[in-house]
């Protein structure tokens, strides 16, 4: 199940006026492959709290000096080492329930 974190049912002014960001610069972001957003039938931006919370740690990361490209590199080694965490628990989880694939 999901949580209401993850829906994305926010618009973009709203998303604007919640973090303090411009609305241009919200799509800076998005073209520097930062966010994500989901767009409705009719184009519309939508965004979820969790992408505020996303959008917010950026800004504050670009406010103390990082570039976009910094920010982009240190999340993929963040969800590479993940990733990486994810298949050893289920290596040990397989290992001492002795499932096989």
């Amino acid at each position: 199940m999901s949580s209401y974190k993850d829906k994305k049912v926010i618009t973009i002014g709203i998303v604007s006026e919640l973090t303090g960001l411009s609305e241009r610069k919200i799509r800076y972001y998005e073209e520097r492959k930062l966010i994500y957003p989901d767009r409705s039938k009719g184009g519309t931006r939508k965004y979820s709290f969790l992408d505020v919370e996303r959008l917010l740690d950026i800004a504050n990361k670009m406010e103390d000096g990082m570039q976009t490209f910094e920010i982009r590199k240190m999340e993929q080694k963040q969800m590479k080492k993940q990733e990486v965490r994810e298949r050893m628990l289920r290596g040990q989880l397989n290992a001492a329930f002795n499932i096989r694939k």
